[in-house]
């Protein structure tokens, strides 16, 4: 509790200045050296701690922005190149079922010959790998895409010491 005719919001403003005269007391009491030190020292915390919140992260952002740039630029051109062959594919007219079963076995023969085994059930076809080449099962997969209008449903692969495929890849037919 406050004394009588003591106002607290005042003691509580007068504090900070009484403060700060106890230290500029304390600061003029002490040799200029000392003090020189100090405002070195200030001076260099100062310092360290623009650097470090403003500066470097800036110039760090400044210094990856080309790069980003490109990186960001050639993201942009492939999906524009997807979109173009997106665009492309909804111009081909539709495959039929049978059209696409005779494309997958002609396809299955000449991307991947003996490696691969083709089964067709309904509207899916199973294909089997056997130590298929990578280009030529990417290759595939492009041609059985394009010209069947297939797409894949589930991939069990795996690749061998040799480097090659192996195991069964799941292709949806067309609807009709």
């Amino acid at each position: 509790m406050s004394a009588p005719g003591r106002n607290p919001g005042r003691r509580d403003a007068a504090m900070p200045t009484a403060w700060r005269q106890q230290l500029a007391l304390r600061w003029q009491a002490q040799p200029r050296r000392q003090q020189v030190l100090v405002a070195v020292a200030i001076a260099l915390v100062a310092g360290t701690l623009i650097w470090r919140i403003a500066l470097a992260p800036a110039l760090s952002l400044w210094r990856e922005a080309p790069q980003k740039e490109r990186a960001l630029d050639l993201e942009m051109q492939t999906m524009q190149a997807l979109e173009s062959q997106a665009r492309m594919l909804r111009q081909l007219p539709q495959a039929g079922r049978d059209d696409a079963r005779r494309a997958l076995e002609a396809s299955v023969q000449q991307q991947l010959g003996a490696s691969a085994r083709l089964q067709l059930s309904g509207d899916s076809a199973t294909l089997t790998l056997t130590g298929a080449r990578g280009e030529a099962l990417a290759q595939w997969l492009a041609q059985a895409r394009i010209d069947a209008r297939t797409r894949p449903v589930s991939a069990q692969l795996t690749r061998n010491p040799a480097g090659l495929w192996e195991g069964t890849l799941t292709l949806a037919l067309p609807a009709r």
